[in-house]
């Protein structure tokens, strides 16, 4: 059990003469473990934001002035290498304050959120039996997730976690009907909700099942069932934490992001992705088992980087610079994309769900940097402070946007389009999709002309079997009005289809 700042919590004897000694031992232990809980307050600082607003930064400034100690949560920052490329901080800013989670991980190891969270929460409680305030710094939403709510299912020991791996990667090499086939038979709830080509989410249910002998959709019913949980997880694990959101103009951000690569490449991000390539990857394409979407090689920047990184030496001096200004480009763009991506999950996890399992956000402009001080530094403080006297803030969180409606996720089968659909919202805006829209007129179309066909091929066989007197007149007669029926019928046809695409 736990207590609200994630301490063990202990039980109470019952008082009696012969157990005096121990009911004093358990008070002074109880005292102790309420004394940390009150002096740290709050009991853990998140730092959220989009890549380029300043996070670290703030964190550091926080740090030094309340006492913290940085622990990053950046799925990229965990492993040793490429170091600008996943824009971790120097070794001079982290002399200003402790940071934790930090180029500990071999590059070729899969970590996964199980083994960051364990590690994470390992750290914070120790920070808290030390008096400091623990501040969580990073762009790795479920690293987040899985800090500030109980929403991981848990498989068993580290040793446990490793075999696991080694299982989920022979799960997926079965394939991906193979793998729904065997979902569907051991837990048909959860296969109805992921999509038959989501191999990795298929495989780790499956694997959950298979160390666990429960169903995954089951364990995580139970999870959404605790006191204090919601449709989307489990409770919050430390009371009242605070979050603070750096948030900026995306056109000045974007002119920040795209000046912060070119400072990249000014800094020597091509020698160290030639070097981490030519150490750990290069055999990999060699073999055509390179994979960009496990561990350090998902980095933004080293896949945009591939075919300049792999241009052989055949390639001339033109091409290969052609393909150093492609990488830089899809450099920028990239991270401008995930920029968006950070900011939307902000919106969706915490200001479009209110509820008790959903902390108040503090947001900070950073638009400005010359301010950054007056507008971003002086504010937090302020709010820090005030929590920890536990007075209300000057500073309002910011207004959530309103309950949203919760996207089911249901599965859906477009038989038009040969398309299998997760989720309501999903399946809405695929009928609205111009490539349904396509697939229906083009559907009408041939119902309109099988219908023609089928009016034509009835009046010839009525015509066949009349009297053969009739006179050339009334074979042209016989032509006309079919032609007008069938006119008239495509017109009849047509005019639904164009309501249709409308009232979409």
């Amino acid at each position: 059990m736990e207590t609200a700042c994630g301490c063990p919590d202990t039980e109470r004897a019952p008082f009696a003469p012969h157990a005096a000694l121990e009911s004093r031992s358990l008070v002074m232990a109880a005292a102790v473990l309420s004394s940390v809980s009150r002096r740290v307050v709050p009991p853990l600082v998140v730092i959220l934001g989009a890549t380029g607003t300043g996070k670290s930064k703030l964190a550091i400034e926080i740090g030094k002035r309340r006492g913290g100690e940085i622990i990053s949560a950046d799925s990229m920052q965990v492993y040793r290498g490429l170091d600008i490329i996943t824009n971790k901080v120097t070794v001079e800013e982290q002399a200003q304050c402790p940071h934790h989670m930090i180029s500990f991980v071999d590059p070729l190891e899969n970590y996964t959120v199980l083994d960051y969270r364990n590690k994470a929460l390992s750290l914070i409680d120790d920070m808290h039996q030390r008096n400091q305030l623990p501040i969580v710094v990073g762009g790795t939403n479920y690293y987040i997730e899985s800090l500030l709510w109980k929403v991981l299912v848990d498989t068993g020991n580290g040793e446990q976690t490793s075999i696991a791996l080694q299982d989920k990667t022979e799960l997926e090499k079965l394939g991906r009907a193979e793998l729904h086939r065997r979902l569907t038979e051991v837990d048909p709830d959860m296969a109805a909700m992921l999509h038959p080509h989501d191999v990795r989410k298929i495989a780790r249910s499956l694997q959950i099942h298979q160390m666990t002998g429960v169903p995954h959709s089951r364990l995580l019913a139970e999870q959404r069932g605790q006191d204090g949980a919601d449709e989307i997880g489990g409770p919050l694990r430390f009371r009242d934490p605070c979050i603070f959101w750096l948030h900026s103009n995306m056109e000045v951000l974007d002119q920040r992001l795209d000046k912060r690569v070119d400072e990249m490449m000014a800094a020597g991000v091509l020698d160290e992705l030639k070097e981490f390539h030519r150490r750990y990857n290069e055999h990999k394409v060699e073999e055509s088992s390179q994979d960009y979407q496990k561990g350090i090689f998902q980095s933004i920047g080293f896949k945009e980087f591939h075919q300049y990184l792999t241009a052989g030496p055949d390639v001339g001096e033109e091409q290969r610079e052609a393909l150093l200004r492609q990488g830089v480009e899809a450099l920028k763009q990239a991270t401008k994309r995930y920029a968006r991506t950070q900011n939307k999950w902000v919106r969706r996890r915490f200001l479009s769900r209110p509820g008790s399992s959903v902390p108040p956000v503090f947001g900070l402009d950073v638009t400005d940097v010359s301010c950054w001080e007056k507008t971003v530094l002086t504010p937090a403080l302020q709010v820090l402070e005030s929590l920890k006297k536990g007075e209300k803030p000057s500073l309002e969180p910011i207004r959530v946007e309103g309950i949203k409606p919760r996207n089911k996720r249901s599965r859906h089968t477009c038989e038009l389009c040969d398309k299998i659909i997760i989720g309501d919202l999903e399946w809405k805006a695929h009928l609205k999709s111009k490539n349904h829209q396509f697939h229906l007129r083009k559907k009408r179309k041939s119902e309109m002309r099988a219908e023609c066909d089928q009016v034509l091929g009835v009046t010839l066989a009525a015509g066949s079997s009349a009297d053969m007197q009739g006179t050339e007149s009334t074979v042209g007669s016989t032509d006309c009005t079919l032609a007008a029926d069938c006119g008239a019928n495509m017109l009849g046809c047509q005019a639904p289809e164009d309501s249709l695409v409308t009232a979409s």
